[in-house]
């Protein structure tokens, strides 16, 4: 359930999603970096960080 909730945080604003799996980690503040550059950038990462088994 929790996983649900990510992604769909995650489809809505990037970074948020990618917060709650790494908290203020490097791949929050590159999400950060690519959703300001563009919104798909950062939501293909922030699904890549999800989506990887760390």
């Amino acid at each position: 359930m929790a996983n649900i909730i990510r992604i769909v945080l995650s489809i809505i604003i990037p970074p948020i999603g990618v917060f709650f799996k790494v908290g203020f980690g490097m791949h929050f503040w590159v999400n950060i970096l690519l959703t300001m550059l563009g919104y798909i950038p950062g939501l293909v990462h922030a699904i890549w960080v999800l989506a990887s088994k760390d």
